[in-house]
């Protein structure tokens, strides 16, 4: 049994139109010869009927301090809603269909409501409804825990259970349905020449997903990564889709997803992504820079003072700079006045920078590669973005600026990395 996994974003199923989008692509694929899973999101965003956001805004007068597993249990309806309405839909163009929550599809959960992770799926009764001819619609961002609570993945979860789920069936592949044409080379909001990345590795989708690219949800890469899962990320249209990216292995010419041999650079061997030092952007904006400073002679004692408090606290910190007598971090905006406070208690003067954004270029080729670093001081030098810190690793490269300067830094970055422009080979014009 050829078994294709296919997941529908919220945008998509939020009108009865995009809902017969999304039957066409079900019905298109089983007339190929496969057995479907549809996994579907919430409907809709913000502002309509069952989106996530909207459910969570029925809480925030009535409970400020919601209880986590009551509200997990209110979350999970919108999922709950699109997948009745798909498999109705299905059901009246004469397909047969079977919806299932995310605890009838085995999805087993650990307890933490709010960001449970998937502990493993039991797929017998899916597998049992496949045998049976049917097509199946499985509620997305839910699972069930081992005593039978209702749990949710978090934002972008519905993405997890769908490569979750290919990988327990040995889905020969898996669809991530979005409302852009797959992952792209940076937010096309923010930059209007931004472009689809035809092919990226799993590490690389990774990182542009921690560092703030929201297209697909990074558990969901790191299981496809382990489970070495087909993974394609695309947009629906009306007859078809789009081509999409395709998420690679490197250095594996054999995996899932890569390319035939013959068919890179010299060699026959496999390009990382399409061949470039960087590949996409990301950015995360509405960060506080924290600095502290300390006679030198305390030395790092007053550095692990100053990070274990805010630890203790759940507060979560980024770009850490460690020097002689000086400390600097970042945290998102909404929680700087709570952790400048408990710095304060502890015999600190902080100095908060509000205001700040992280821009980050991604690449699996840049590893080894010299003077990418100074692309990208140039770049934002030229647009005139200053730099408030920095931060790098074998394949990101990360720049603290203000806030509003972050589009420009965007822009700079991605004319710097000619990322507008299809490599020659590489399905576009050069």
């Amino acid at each position: 049994m050829r078994i294709l996994v296919q997941k529908f974003g919220g945008t998509i199923l939020a009108t009865q139109e995009g809902r017969e989008l999304a039957a066409e692509a079900i019905l298109r694929e089983r007339a190929r010869g496969y057995a479907t899973v549809a996994v579907v999101s919430a409907p809709g965003r913000e502002g309509d009927p069952y989106a996530t956001d909207t459910l969570l805004g029925l809480v925030k007068d009535l409970s400020p301090e919601a209880d986590p597993r009551t509200l997990d249990l209110l979350l999970s309806c919108g999922e709950t809603i699109s997948t009745a309405l798909l498999t109705l839909t299905l059901l009246r163009r004469g397909c047969p269909s079977v919806a299932l929550t995310g605890a009838q599809a085995g999805i087993i959960t650990t307890g933490e409501f709010g960001n449970a992770r998937v502990l493993r799926v039991e797929p017998r009764r899916i597998l049992a409804c496949l045998h049976q001819g049917k097509a199946v619609v499985i509620a997305g961002f839910q699972g069930i825990t081992e005593e039978g609570e209702v749990t949710t993945l978090g934002r972008g979860g519905s993405d997890t259970t769908a490569v979750a789920i290919g990988a327990a069936l040995k889905a020969e592949r898996v669809e991530l349905y979005k409302d852009v044409d797959g992952v792209m080379t940076a937010d096309p909001r923010l930059v209007p020449s931004a472009r689809p990345i035809r092919r990226i590795t799993y590490d690389e989708v990774a990182q542009m997903a921690w560092l703030g690219a929201k297209v697909i949800h990074p558990r969901a890469v790191d299981i496809a990564r382990f489970h070495r899962v087909h993974l394609v990320v695309r947009r629906l249209e009306a007859g078809g889709s789009s081509e999409g990216t395709v998420l690679v292995r490197d250095p594996d010419p054999n995996a899932p997803g890569e390319l035939p041999q013959g068919e890179g650079e010299e060699g026959g061997s496999v390009p990382i992504a399409d061949g470039r030092v960087v590949v996409g952007l990301a950015h995360i904006p509405h960060l506080a820079q924290i600095t502290l400073e300390w006679p030198p002679e305390e030395g790092l004692r007053r550095a692990l003072d100053a990070l274990s408090r805010v630890a203790a606290e759940g507060i979560s910190i980024d770009l850490i700079t460690l020097l002689p007598g000086k400390l600097l971090f970042t945290v998102e905006e909404e929680v700087s006045g709570r952790a400048a406070h408990l710095l304060l208690e502890g015999g600190f003067r902080p100095q908060v920078r509000h205001g700040c954004a992280k821009v980050s270029v991604v690449g699996a080729g840049m590893r080894g590669v010299p003077g990418v670093m100074a692309r990208v001081v140039r770049a934002l030098y030229g647009a005139g973005v200053e730099i408030l810190q920095t931060a790098d690793s074998h394949t990101t490269i990360s720049c603290l600026v203000p806030e509003e300067k972050m589009q420009e830094a965007l822009c700079a970055l991605h004319e710097e990395f000619l990322l507008h422009r299809d490599l020659p080979g590489n399905g576009g014009s050069s």
